[in-house]
């Protein structure tokens, strides 16, 4: 596995597009999965226990290619990072799911390509042209003006840890795209599961219920996936996605992110999708070509 290289070419920017795919697509299940998972699992132990199975999985890739440890300058980085998608995210969305569903959260997750272009900007020194802008901003705008059509105020603690969810996400995408262009994708999101590992996994411990006889099989299985794909390899191909092919432009992928886990709520947890959520959808994803040909 080799470092990302920051050099910026028609083929590396392609292969950041189909990394960047593969990634979204691994990552659409995580929140049909945690709405299966906290159905029986309490959301903080789940939370800290997908990020201790992760972290230990991450410590076997680091030692197995003997990766190299991080430069004092990149610490601080890392450690934003696993603030942001390591805890963050998954703790804000898991609390969140106890008072929406999957299918209403996952609207929500429109507004990430906004936060992580913004993010871009900060943290990475990206500048993405003005009707870029008008891309993003109007797929997010859709996002919520369905939201709200929809009653936002019916579930406010709901709706607001789904907001505090997605501006963690997006620092946590931004920062660790920007670590990755000289620390590598995998490194990256192993690293930052080690540096939460000290805190993890005490409370996993602490967290752990005195039965497990009542989890369903379904239940485990979505904890699997939540903290192998969701918490490891999604982030692999993620990050590098981004390093090779632009923070704001690759991060707009993500407004196919809802299309899919729609389709995964419908057929999985048999949740009501409603035309309107469809046609918002499909608007919003129609915002992905007009951004990615703005955003250098």
């Amino acid at each position: 596995m080799e470092r990302t290289s920051s050099l910026s070419t028609p083929e590396h920017t392609a292969s950041g597009w189909v990394n960047g795919f593969i990634g979204v697509v691994i990552f659409s299940g995580s929140l049909p999965a945690t709405r299966v998972a906290v159905l029986e699992f309490d959301p903080v132990f789940l939370t800290v226990a997908r990020a201790s199975i992760a972290a230990l999985l991450g410590v076997c890739l680091l030692w197995l290619f003997k990766a190299k440890r991080p430069a004092r300058n990149q610490r601080v980085s890392l450690v934003i990072v696993a603030l942001g998608v390591v805890i963050g995210f998954p703790l804000l969305t898991a609390l969140a799911l106890q008072y929406v569903t999957s299918a209403h959260s996952i609207v929500f997750v429109g507004l990430l390509p906004l936060a992580t272009a913004v993010f871009g900007v900060l943290r990475g020194g990206e500048r993405p042209r003005p009707v870029f802008w008008l891309f993003s901003i109007l797929g997010s705008l859709l996002v919520m003006g369905y939201a709200v059509s929809q009653g936002l105020s019916a579930t406010p603690l709901g709706d607001l840890l789904m907001l505090l969810a997605i501006l963690a996400c997006g620092l946590g995408y931004a920062e660790g795209a920007k670590l990755s262009r000289t620390l590598g994708g995998w490194q990256v999101i192993c690293w930052a599961l080690v540096v939460s590992l000290p805190v993890v996994a005490p409370l996993t411990a602490l967290l752990t219920p005195a039965s497990f006889s009542d989890i369903s099989l379904p239940a485990w299985l979505s904890l699997a996936y939540v903290s192998l794909f969701s918490m490891l390899i999604g982030f692999v191909f993620w990050y590098r996605g981004l390093a090779q092919g632009g923070i704001a432009a690759v991060g707009q992928l993500q407004l196919l992110q809802p299309f899919f886990g729609l389709a995964l709520a419908a057929t999985l947890l048999h949740e009501q999708v409603s035309q309107g959520m469809l046609a918002v959808t499909l608007a919003v994803i129609l915002c992905v070509a007009g951004a990615k040909k703005f955003a250098r």
